[in-house]
């Protein structure tokens, strides 16, 4: 026979046995769901910062996905642009009327072509008189100007143009320099002191 506290001893054992699986598995599961968890919410974070980076990118889509076409279309701006300012006022007086007519064709296909490219977003910008920006503007020379400070746009060639905030093509200006100081002449320095 056995004994009856040896029976009870060994059914506390197994009991502590059992207690220590079962307190080891309730530790190992929560050590789990803390790492599921962590796991979870790195994937929910991830999946956050996709959805704005994907609205990002569909908006710069939106705005600036016309950049490559209004560029190409710029040139035909500039070409319009040029073709009026090439007829003269006193042009436009002598011309007949048919000539007259065709140039007021072109210059409201110019006003309706500057129209559509500002209602999708591309502003045109003059930057006469600012100071020069290597972001806004292409200098193409320097000229020397006594009324203005050096380092100023003196003359804008070609007008810019923006799309949104970025530069779709820069101006190209003429910037101001200091002007060019008249060598003194003999008559001019006085004689030192003797």
């Amino acid at each position: 026979m056995t004994d009856p506290n040896a029976r009870q001893a060994e059914a506390m054992a197994a009991e502590d046995a059992t207690a220590a699986e079962t307190g080891d598995l309730v530790v190992e599961a929560k050590r789990e769901a803390a790492e599921f968890k962590d796991k979870l919410l790195r994937t929910l974070a991830e999946m956050e910062n996709l959805r704005k980076r994907t609205e990002r990118e569909v908006l710069d889509a939106r705005v600036y996905g016309i950049a490559g076409f209004a560029r190409d279309v710029l040139a035909v701006a500039d070409n319009m642009h040029r073709a009026l300012e090439a007829i003269g006022a006193d042009l436009r007086e002598a011309a007949d009327p048919k000539v007259k007519a065709l140039i007021e064709g072109v210059e409201l296909t110019e006003r309706e072509l500057m129209k559509i490219l500002e209602k999708n977003g591309v502003q045109k910008f003059s930057p006469q008189g600012e100071k020069f920006d290597p972001n806004f503007h292409q200098a193409m020379y320097e000229v020397p100007t006594p009324d203005q400070p050096p380092g100023q746009v003196a003359q804008v060639i070609q007008a810019g143009y923006m799309i949104g905030d970025r530069v779709l093509r820069p101006a190209l200006v003429a910037v101001s320099k200091a002007a060019a100081k008249a060598p003194a002449s003999a008559n001019d320095n006085p004689r030192p002191a003797q």
